[in-house]
């Protein structure tokens, strides 16, 4: 088959696609001279970024003071659940998009999935752990209990910490403060109509909810 005929055909020949190959290689090798390194720019500086490292953290884990190595880039739920073994707290959604791993730092609802976990350091964190004092459950735990809150239970330790969080800044929210309380948290199993009831009857007791 004569060269001619190569070309006839749609597309392009062996010998054009080499020959663009070898174009390819030299405007490479053009535009590598061209770039010159940081170093012989006049007046731009190499900066040293500072290296992240492990460091031990001390903060209140539930009532008792904890020192722990933490890892950078670790989550607050990495390591609770993981080092602490404190699984209480759940991993769902992982981004912080449900409210399953919501647990109390310094009496703020935060999700320990997104939570740094060397921002701990000096800090109150209550987990769900944290709760009931022996087998009596805490009033937040008792409600949910009373009123069918629990569906499969898995969201529900994020709901009660949220709970417990709302109530712990205001004692009588309204059902519309209630939901804003809580919107950050999803249950999938559809029991929400519950889980506001159980809220509703903590926020009508006199004196709050501890």
């Amino acid at each position: 088959m004569t060269e001619n005929r190569k070309k006839g055909k749609k597309g392009i020949s062996r010998r054009d696609f080499l020959k663009g190959l070898g174009g390819g290689a030299v405007g490479t090798a053009v535009v590598t001279h061209l770039i010159k390194p940081a170093s012989a720019v006049p007046g731009l500086e190499t900066v040293e970024l500072p290296r992240l490292s492990k460091k031990v953290i001390s903060f209140i884990l539930n009532g008792k003071e904890i020192q722990v190595e933490v890892e950078p880039g670790e989550s607050l739920l990495d390591l609770l659940r993981e080092k602490l073994h404190l699984t209480g707290t759940k991993r769902i959604c992982n981004h912080g998009t449900c409210g399953g791993c919501t647990v109390l730092v310094d009496n703020q609802a935060v999700y320990s999935c997104l939570y740094p976990a060397f921002r701990a350091e000096g800090k109150n964190v209550l987990t769900i752990e944290g709760l009931a004092q022996g087998d009596k459950l805490h009033p937040v735990q008792q409600a949910f209990l009373e009123h069918d809150a629990y569906q499969c239970g898995f969201c529900t330790p994020g709901f009660i910490m949220a709970t417990l969080a709302l109530l712990r800044q205001k004692a009588s929210p309204s059902p519309e403060e209630i939901r804003a309380g809580l919107n950050g948290n999803i249950c999938r199993c559809g029991n929400q109509l519950k889980i506001l009831e159980a809220v509703k009857a903590l926020a009508s007791q006199k004196g709050g909810v501890l």
